[in-house]
């Protein structure tokens, strides 16, 4: 009797979403050590190459690569813009903040895009969820405490990473189902590996590296493909409203990363904050499948809660 019950759909995809979620922390963990030997931008050229190298090699290999004319889409250049924004908004963020509070601020990504969706599509959202929808950034607001002495800066980035990420998933949704996925991850990678290289000396110049460091970005970037192989094969296998709630357990991996590898601890706010955003998230899923609607805000957000380069 236990052995279906483990390998039912629902259980195995819940699972491959925990593994996503785990495999793109452990890129944010790496990347954020990285930062402590060298500039963000040096950090996005470099993860960026590995990333358009390994992405680009699997695109190719499904053919993915036939109509580059393709990249020029228009809705294509607007997600380009929207991860461009929320890669260096994001990165720098995770350079001076706990690893923790910027997965928090990330998790209210859903909520953004349902907002985004209602707003800009006029998608229908009832008074339930623009409800769910305040109080989860009610949370980010106890999380960021604008005006009060725990404030940094950093915190509105990884409030404007938020932003910038919800118009790249708003722009995806808009993507012609004729473009390949891989395509347009492919692109994505080569743009960030080039803003990476724009940014590199108004950022502080290049800093000579190990094969240490070299090694673990590379490493970083083979997480962010396997996060994103995992979540296609998790959404593929169970109900969408079983699985999606599990992305949340990328919080749970960024506390524990944050407290065994960098030592911090979570103080109250981020804890009520982060509690407040993740209830108000999961009580919007429940909505949205009890009004039948065809996606959920957690299928229509970035696979990924935070922006990866690809």
């Amino acid at each position: 009797m236990v052995t279906p019950l483990l390998f039912s759909p629902n259980l195995r995809g819940a699972l491959f979403m925990v593994v996503a979620m785990s495999g793109f922390t452990l890129n944010d963990a790496i990347t954020k050590v990285a930062s402590e030997s060298m500039n963000m931008a040096q950090v996005m050229l470099i993860r960026g190459a590995f990333a358009s190298l390994f992405v680009g090699l699997l695109a190719w290999q499904r053919g993915a690569l036939a109509l580059p004319g393709s990249m020029l889409q228009p809705m294509v250049a607007i997600r380009v813009i929207g991860e461009a924004g929320a890669t260096a908004s994001f990165l720098i963020a995770l350079a001076h903040l706990p690893i923790a509070n910027v997965s928090a601020v990330l998790q209210a990504l859903p909520l953004a895009v349902t907002m985004g969706a209602a707003l800009v599509f006029k998608e229908g959202v009832g008074w339930r969820r623009w409800l769910a929808i305040a109080i989860g950034f009610a949370g980010v607001l106890i999380i960021v405490r604008p005006g009060f002495e725990g404030f940094s800066i950093y915190s509105l980035l990884a409030l404007a990473c938020v932003a910038c990420c919800a118009v790249r998933d708003l722009a995806t949704k808009r993507i012609p189902q004729a473009i390949p996925t891989l395509l347009v991850s492919t692109t994505t990678a080569v743009a960030m590996t080039m803003l990476g290289a724009a940014l590199l000396l108004p950022m502080g110049g290049w800093t000579p590296m190990t094969g240490e460091s070299t090694g673990s970005l590379a490493m970083a970037a083979v997480l962010v493909v396997i996060g994103y192989q995992f979540i296609i094969m998790a959404m593929r296998v169970g109900d969408i409203s079983f699985i999606a709630p599990f992305r949340y357990t990328a919080l749970l991996w960024s506390i524990l990363l944050g407290l065994f590898i960098f030592g911090d601890v979570p103080d109250l706010p981020m804890i009520l904050g982060a509690s407040v955003i993740v209830g108000s998230g999961l009580y919007a899923l429940y909505r949205e499948r009890i009004v039948g609607r065809r996606k959920t805000a957690a299928e229509s957000a970035g696979p990924d809660m935070a922006p990866d380069g690809i």
